[in-house]
């Protein structure tokens, strides 16, 4: 099956949530209870969001990962300005979201997704780019190291009642 990586435009809103939603609930189902899973996507997750994300031109960028013939989406990476709890650079910009369906790791689909962020940044002149992943999430965490990324801090996340230690990684030009 071949998988190609795209940019997304106003249209794809939809698409955008509903991979993440499935994409969290399969990462995390065994984390989270139930009820602050659905509440984090349907508050944080939805196509509005996105929507809106995707109506501020040049701000958020997106690229879809979607299977050749069938056009279905996979998985996506977000570019946007930075959000995070460390010192920043001027220029910097934050991988604020990467999902991909399970079924689709290992082939190397992550990496070319990351790598059109990646390629973007460095094209808009940006110093850097900072992300963060879940801190007990070992198979993303040695992704990332594997893509050059080392730690830069600690960040605090919440869901629902539960706070959760995510680490700041960043990978200078």
């Amino acid at each position: 099956m071949q998988i190609e990586i795209r940019p997304c435009g106003p249209g794809a809103a939809a698409a955008l949530a509903l991979v993440e939603q499935a994409t969290f609930l399969e990462t995390y189902a065994h984390v989270l209870p139930a009820g602050d899973i659905l509440a984090h996507c349907a508050r944080e997750h939805d196509a509005a969001r996105y929507e809106d994300w995707l109506s501020q031109s040049g701000a958020y960028r997106f690229w879809g990962a979607h299977v050749v013939g069938q056009g279905a989406m996979v998985g996506y990476v977000m570019l946007s300005p930075p959000d995070l709890p460390v010192p920043l650079q001027r220029g910097d910009l934050e991988v604020r979201r990467i999902y991909l369906l399970s079924r689709f790791h290992g082939g190397g689909v992550g990496a070319r997704l990351l790598q059109a962020a990646v390629d973007a940044a460095q094209a808009l002149g940006a110093p850097r780019v900072l992300l963060s992943v879940f801190g007990e999430n070992a198979n993303a965490i040695a992704f990332y190291a594997r893509q050059g990324f080392t730690q830069a801090g600690v960040r605090k996340f919440q869901v629902g009642a539960n706070t959760y230690d995510d680490l700041v990684l960043t990978r200078a030009f």
